[in-house]
């Protein structure tokens, strides 16, 4: 597997450039998201998955299959497909997580949207991602996408990050400030 050094963001940003043209040329880009944003929270809960698109000791053949076979079975449309067969063929399917994101955000530059990165304690229901959709695009003032990411060690509450700026709600965060007052104290 390479590293994820500068050479493999600019392989990353040109399969995605690739990907994002062929979908605006085909006039699918709403379908590819949808596919794209579905297979990343397939990467995301399932490890062996995350095993097959790093491991080098799995061949390109047998890597080829059995994401053919995912998408497939996913029913992602054919430019997806192609997608990973390409992926596998060449041996980059390291490059896929990187390339769903690089068009995902690209996406959203082009439709002028922000992209806040949230880490929850444990997962959001639809009506809490809902509500804070709706809260964060209230304070940023434009329309906001959420892409949330679990970490039990947060206890509870949540940490979020859009563009430069950060909150951190987590309970963790707060027992920290706490246990660090106290060490003033004593």
């Amino acid at each position: 597997m390479a590293s994820a050094g500068s050479g493999s963001i600019q392989l990353a940003e040109r399969y995605s450039t690739a990907l994002f043209e062929l979908s605006d040329e085909k006039k699918i880009i709403d379908a590819v998201e949808a596919d794209l944003v579905s297979l990343k929270a397939v990467i995301a809960e399932s490890a062996d998955l995350r095993a097959l698109l790093t491991s080098p000791l799995i061949g390109a053949d047998e890597q080829a299959k059995a994401i053919n076979s995912i998408l497939a079975k996913a029913g992602a449309n054919e430019v997806i497909r192609n997608l990973g067969g390409v992926l596998a063929h060449n041996h980059r399917l390291y490059l896929l997580e990187q390339i769903i994101d690089t068009f995902l955000a690209e996406l959203a530059r082009r439709r002028g949207e922000l992209t806040a990165d949230v880490v929850t304690a444990k997962n959001l229901t639809k009506s809490q991602s809902s509500a804070l959709e709706d809260a964060l695009k209230q304070a940023v003032g434009s329309k906001v996408s959420i892409s949330v990411s679990v970490d039990p060690s947060l206890i509870g509450g949540m940490v979020v990050k859009v563009g430069s700026r950060m909150i951190d709600s987590s309970v963790r965060t707060k027992l920290n400030k706490l246990q660090l007052a106290m060490k003033g104290v004593a």
